[in-house]
């Protein structure tokens, strides 16, 4: 597509957002006379916290820049769920921002979770954010509950938590491939300032993973035997599945299934496990 076909669609499409809203629909009295349908420009403007001339000029298709601020802005404005943002800011010529990870799960990501039980089982991101989970992956290597929301990510604790490091039985294999899953993931995000700012935070906080990704070795998403050891039931063999909820934004449902009948045992005791209460029965 042209710059000039480009900017004729993005104006196309503010037009087309502003005429679809009601001032009720973002807290605007109606007033008596609209001759316009939808919003008026001046009102979407005052939304967007941009100048009224400034915003007339991008409906009109003018050869102007709006920064990733102003779309923002204007999208919000506007109402525009993720995938119509994402079109904006693509017509606008900017890098798309990322996702809220929550905005890419449901309530029927969360059933299956849970009906996955007693495998344990995860929603992940590209970037390795655990953004939900059920019960037993919560006892899996740690008592997840405990982690800050901020620091559940498997790549960070794998290089920098020492229990999470404990519980893989061969922790240079893990590290080398969640580093080169991740150097493949990046080529895909590295335009998003999130992803720049953990790379760098994990290359400071880890000799380790400043050396692997300085190799550059890359690896995709393929299933995997995963060993783990259990402080309470010794050790797991597990088949370790991706499931894409959205490949695009490459977030996913990960579970682990037993890969003999010893750890489909330790599995079922897992699933019962409670807070703070040791099992007795588990084998060493």
């Amino acid at each position: 597509m042209s710059t000039s076909a480009r900017r004729e669609e993005f104006a196309e499409f503010l037009s087309s957002r502003r005429a679809r809203l009601r001032p009720e629909d973002v807290g605007l009295p109606r007033g008596a006379r609209r001759r316009v349908a939808g919003l008026r420009r001046e009102e979407v403007a005052q939304l967007a916290g941009v100048g009224l001339t400034w915003y007339t000029w991008l409906e009109q298709g003018r050869p102007i820049a709006a920064s990733e601020q102003v779309l923002t802005s204007i999208a919000r404005a506007l109402l525009l769920s993720d995938d119509e943002r994402d079109h904006l800011f693509a017509l606008a010529g900017a890098a798309i921002p990322e996702r809220a990870p929550m905005s890419c799960l449901n309530d029927s990501h969360h059933e299956l979770l849970a009906k996955l039980m007693p495998y344990p089982a995860a929603a992940q991101t590209a970037r390795f954010d655990i953004v939900a989970y059920n019960r037993s992956y919560r006892y899996l290597f740690t008592d997840f509950d405990r982690i800050p929301v901020g620091e559940r990510n498997c790549a960070r604790l794998l290089f920098t938590a020492p229990e999470w490091q404990k519980a893989h039985v061969d922790l240079e294999h893990a590290q080398r491939r969640i580093a080169a899953r991740l150097r493949a993931a990046y080529g895909r995000h590295r335009e998003y300032p999130e992803w720049q700012r953990f790379i760098q935070e994990l290359q400071d906080a880890s000799p380790v993973f400043r050396e692997l990704w300085a190799r550059g070795d890359v690896s995709g998403e393929r299933n995997a035997l995963k060993r783990l050891r259990h402080p309470q039931l010794g050790e797991l063999n597990l088949s370790m599945t991706s499931l894409w909820t959205d490949e695009t934004l490459g977030t996913r449902i990960v579970w682990f299934a037993p890969a003999d009948a010893v750890s489909a045992e330790r599995l079922e005791l897992l699933a019962r496990l409670e807070q703070d209460q040791p099992l007795t029965s588990a084998a060493a």
